[in-house]
């Protein structure tokens, strides 16, 4: 039996958070049935709304209706003591509170978490920042941007010879989304009511994974290898002789020697290694742009597969909207007539669901202050 309300169908979440990771979680919850009461400004509603691309119909922005899907909405001023009450009667009842507010706003505004949990004492405080609660950057605007370079992520992110590149999405964000929705679920998990202290900075600092210890023991740095990557040889991108990219990895080392063999490398002996390869990377590389560039997308793929090799085609939007596999596993679902990725896991037994996109402002505003 699946319970089409969601496993987590028990939670009331209060999110305030705005751009972009603090709504993120509590989407993320709300994809799995948390009930999720999502509190923005009266005057003129969430900033997100009016963020980056506008849904077609002139309503809000493509941004709003994912993030805020799967949400019941209220216009709420947290400066006026009527909106202020209806505000502490929800965190009275609910399961998890998400904010993003810069640290000590939310305690000026009369919700000292402290406070919050002694009142409710199951009540969860996630609160998501730029450089976290505490530290001699606590105070300072935190953006994805800013995370990105202080991480060590643009750093190594580029072409050898150019310039350190932010990634073209919201990288930082959406990681940090789903960091803090696991970590909310941990805390929610121990019964105890406490503040979760989630960051843009030590989110993204994860995903440089060896690099931390690399440097902590040995004082190496990694410079910017383009699309490569400093463990493995040969990664990257390829242009074909059509004109087009494939995307090859060799992360085990039976694939990279099928791969050696295939583009004629097999039989030197320098390459049969990890750190062979990576000692001759710019050899291996140079064969491997030339052998992609004697064959058509289709013909390397072809033969990649026939060796049972790690390759990819390059795709763009229009690529995955029309790939098999991501039609035949839903990837994308249209809800309220706006196409967006499905839920971010697929459960056997309770799956989530997309039920809504984003509402318009206060839609759930009456019944919410009637509740």
């Amino acid at each position: 039996m699946t319970d089409p309300q969601g496993p987590l169908a028990d939670l009331l979440v209060v999110d305030c958070a705005t751009v972009l990771a603090g709504p993120g979680c509590a989407r993320h919850l709300a994809d799995f049935g948390a009930d999720v009461v999502k509190v923005e400004r009266p005057d003129g509603g969430d900033s997100l709304r009016r963020l980056g691309f506008m849904d077609p119909d002139g309503s809000d922005s493509l941004w709003w209706k994912i993030a805020a899907r799967n949400k019941r909405v209220v216009a709420l001023d947290l400066k006026d003591p009527d909106d202020l009450a209806t505000m502490r009667r929800l965190l009275a009842e609910a399961d998890v509170l998400v904010e993003n507010f810069r640290p000590g706003t939310l305690e000026r505004l009369g919700l000292d978490p402290a406070d919050l949990i002694a009142a409710n004492p199951k009540l969860v405080v996630t609160r998501v920042t730029g450089f976290g609660q505490t530290g001699p950057y606590r105070d300072r605007p935190g953006f994805a941007t800013q995370a990105e370079a202080l991480s060590g992520f643009a750093a190594i992110n580029g072409e050898v010879d150019g310039p350190p590149l932010l990634p073209p999405i919201a990288l930082t964000d959406e990681v940090t989304a789903i960091a803090a929705a696991f970590a909310t679920m941990v805390a929610v998990h121990s019964g105890v009511g406490q503040v979760v202290d989630v960051n843009l900075i030590e989110s993204m600092l994860q995903l440089m994974g060896p690099l931390v210890p690399l440097y902590g023991m040995t004082g190496q740095t990694v410079e910017r290898l383009g699309g490569g990557i400093f463990s493995t040889v040969p990664r990257n991108t390829y242009r074909t002789a059509d004109d087009r990219w494939v995307a090859v990895s060799t992360s085990s080392e039976s694939v990279a020697a099928r791969v050696m063999d295939l583009v004629g490398l097999g039989d030197d002996e320098r390459m049969a290694t990890f750190a062979g390869r990576m000692a001759h990377r710019d050899e291996v590389d140079a064969r491997m742009a030339e052998w992609m560039a004697a064959r058509t997308q289709e013909q390397a793929l072809t033969e990649f597969e026939a060796v049972d090799a790690a390759a990819a085609p390059v795709y763009d939007m229009a690529d995955i909207y029309a790939d098999e596999h991501y039609q035949s596993r839903d990837a994308i679902v249209t809800v309220d007539g706006v196409p967006m990725p499905n839920v971010l896991a697929r459960l056997s037994a309770t799956p989530g669901q997309v039920r809504w996109a984003g509402r318009g402002p206060d839609a759930d505003g009456a019944e919410i202050r009637k509740d």
